[in-house]
């Protein structure tokens, strides 16, 4: 059955109908997922649809069944040409060609070796293209910048229509970290593959639609240093930057945006730490700064009151303060009496003050709120000689 199904894309193949070739080859694999010719040929359909990296994944596929498969080499390097990941194309064409005495894999090397030459040639006006870009974007001229941004806004939500699995992208000096939300995937079906500017993630579970996410790079990446980990909730890939530059998005984008290279120094990126090694603080000589300080400290107003009640109870002895306390109290705040000995034995009553000095008592209360912190006795001692005080006037 898949035999019939792949002889059909085949002829469709040959008739240019490469959508219903791609078609035909999808449901013969799923017939025979087990088969590398079919993903072989449907790289080469999806080669000739211009859908390099869906090819690159199909040829890497084909490799994965059959290593000794010439012919996916040959796939995969094509497809890394259009993708102008040059480095990987060569490498892949050199594997292809120990595998098959095969001329055009010769002829694509060399072409490979050229368009890398050029590559490099380039690479010394890039920096002077640079300047003058920026130079550009700072002088006003915003209109490119602002297309560049509709772009690629508009090319995200074209590739994010309904995505099977939900991913994201963060990024450090040296590598970018991929998530995609994979919630139990078993591990043996995930495949991915690294190119020099291509990703491919390929889930395909039983009974469900087979997931493809293969993005071409926003930057290069160093395959042999990316790695990935297939966790319980999610596929974490780590893409090693091949320059540390800022990615301003995960994809890929035609338009022409300036890399942002990163040239800060390791120091910069070094975490600090609390010291372990202890401060010593001379606490003699803090406590003689601020007695000092206190000492020479010139109040005037109520300031100057309050500390002059304060300086009272906090010099005044046992007996004193007991004086104050009971006096205070049992006065409701309108004796006070510093003799242990005269209000000791007997019930201190004492007298409210009259309606003309109430707004006097009123405003002298509010200037003690903040010895509450300190003394409540001060605060009672306080009171009650504004009490006396007023009941005199």
């Amino acid at each position: 059955m898949a035999s019939e199904i792949a002889a059909k894309a085949q002829n469709a193949f040959v008739d240019d109908d490469f959508e219903r070739a791609v078609d035909l080859y999808t449901q013969a694999i799923k017939l025979n997922p087990n088969d590398a010719d079919l993903f072989a040929d449907r790289a080469q359909a999806n080669i000739k649809l211009g859908y390099f990296t869906e090819a690159v994944a199909d040829a890497n596929k084909a490799i994965e069944l059959d290593p000794s498969m010439a012919k996916a080499y040959l796939r995969k390097g094509s497809a890394c040409l259009k993708l102008e990941e040059y480095y990987s194309a060569k490498a892949t064409f050199e594997k292809g060609s120990s595998l098959a005495n095969d001329e055009r894999f010769s002829t694509l090397i060399k072409e490979c070796e050229e368009r890398i030459a050029e590559e490099n040639r380039d690479l010394g006006s890039s920096v002077s293209d640079t300047v003058l870009q920026s130079s550009d974007r700072n002088s006003g001229n915003l209109k490119v910048a602002v297309e560049q941004k509709n772009g690629t806004h508009q090319r995200k939500e074209m590739s994010a229509v309904n995505p099977k699995y939900r991913h994201a992208f963060y990024q450090k000096l040296e590598e970018v970290v991929v998530t995609i939300f994979a919630k139990g995937v078993p591990a043996n079906n995930v495949t991915i593959g690294f190119g020099e500017q291509i990703l491919s993630v390929t889930i395909d579970v039983p009974s469900e639609d087979v997931y493809h996410f293969q993005p071409r790079l926003f930057g290069k990446i160093v395959p042999d240093k990316c790695r990935y980990e297939v966790l319980s909730t999610k596929i974490e890939i780590r893409l090693a930057k091949a320059e540390p530059i800022h990615w301003t998005s995960l994809e890929y984008t035609t338009a022409a945006v300036v890399p942002q290279k990163i040239t800060s120094t390791t120091e910069s990126y070094r975490p600090t730490y609390p010291s372990s090694k202890p401060k010593r603080v001379d606490w003699d000589k803090l406590e003689a700064q601020v007695k000092k300080e206190e000492k020479e400290e010139k109040l005037d107003g109520d300031a100057a009151l309050n500390k002059f009640f304060g300086d009272i109870y906090k010099n005044a002895d046992e007996d004193m303060r007991r004086a104050m306390n009971k006096s205070f109290i049992e006065s409701n705040g309108t004796v006070l009496s510093t003799d242990w000995k005269d209000v000791g034995s007997k019930e201190v009553v004492g007298s409210p003050p009259d309606e003309s000095s109430l707004s006097a008592l009123l405003s002298c209360e509010l200037n003690i709120v903040h010895l509450v912190s300190k003394h409540n006795s001060c605060i009672m001692l306080y009171l009650s000689i504004c009490f006396n005080t007023t009941s005199k006037t």
